[in-house]
């Protein structure tokens, strides 16, 4: 049988070597000429690189590790009885990609029996490259990195998303929106997920939240950020899944106050 440690290297060096497979798509098309189309919905663009990487980074999954599952975002699942599942989005941030805004990435995670224990994100626009194993923390290229010391919602800065559908829901996108700038509280929106939730683990944000989020945009990045000292629920304060949509990640110090306002407290 083979030793534990030595497949969990394996993982890890087939995870950056197929992080950085689909980083390189990403660097060969950005700001080139490539085809756009659109999936269903509002402004829910595929680009020809977005196929381009997705197939870079799976050719090199498969051609290691061809028994794992796979859920991706362009290709959906390709079922197998397997422990391990590899989830992929080859592109976070499409919008931005297709209109040149260098605030995107590669971001992918690696689950075992449901539960996240790698995940690799990285912006070769930015050069940062996101990694984090369970039990042994998170890194920004290979340093170390933690969540900011914040301690009250007021003083914080915030980022979130919006989806492009239900804004006007009861207590939804645009209410807590309102709700945290009317009081002066800075919420940024960089329409990219995993690199939210990256930058909440290097304490450049001090929360997260989301309303729709799919499991791709979210497994790497939740683990980065409870790697980083940080916390991760969904609205309801349950561990997070990222088979749900809803998503809050802090600093663990702001947590309550802003899972509160999320769900519609006063601030």
């Amino acid at each position: 049988m083979m030793n534990l440690s030595y497949f969990c290297t394996m993982l890890k060096q087939t995870l950056l070597k197929a992080t950085e497979a689909g980083a390189q798509e990403l660097r060969r098309f950005f700001n080139g000429s490539f085809v756009i189309s659109n999936k269903e919905g509002v402004n829910n663009l595929v680009t020809e690189a977005d196929h381009a990487a997705e197939k870079a980074i799976m050719d090199i999954i498969q051609a290691d590790f061809p028994d794992h599952f796979i859920l991706s975002e362009e290709s959906g699942e390709i079922v197998q009885d397997s422990t391990y599942k590899w989830i992929i989005d080859p592109i976070d941030g499409t919008v931005n990609f297709a209109n040149g805004i260098p605030i995107c990435c590669v971001s992918i995670g690696v689950e075992q029996d449901g539960k996240m224990i790698l995940g690799a994100v990285y912006n070769p626009f930015l050069d940062e490259f996101f990694f984090a194993q369970k039990g042994f923390g998170a890194t920004l290229n290979d340093k170390q990195i933690g969540v900011s010391n914040k301690t009250n919602v007021a003083e914080s800065c915030l980022v979130t998303g919006f989806p492009y559908t239900y804004l006007d829901t009861p207590n939804g996108p645009l209410t807590v929106f309102e709700k945290l700038i009317r009081k002066g509280v800075p919420v940024r929106r960089l329409g990219s997920a995993a690199i939210d939730l990256c930058w909440v683990a290097a304490g450049r944000f001090d929360g997260f939240y989301e309303h729709k989020l799919q499991a791709w945009d979210s497994a790497a990045g939740f683990l980065m950020v409870e790697e980083a000292g940080g916390k991760v629920t969904d609205f309801a304060g349950n561990h997070y899944s990222p088979y749900q949509p809803h998503l809050l990640a802090t600093n663990g110090k702001i947590h309550n106050e802003l899972l509160g306002i999320v769900n519609g407290n006063p601030f």
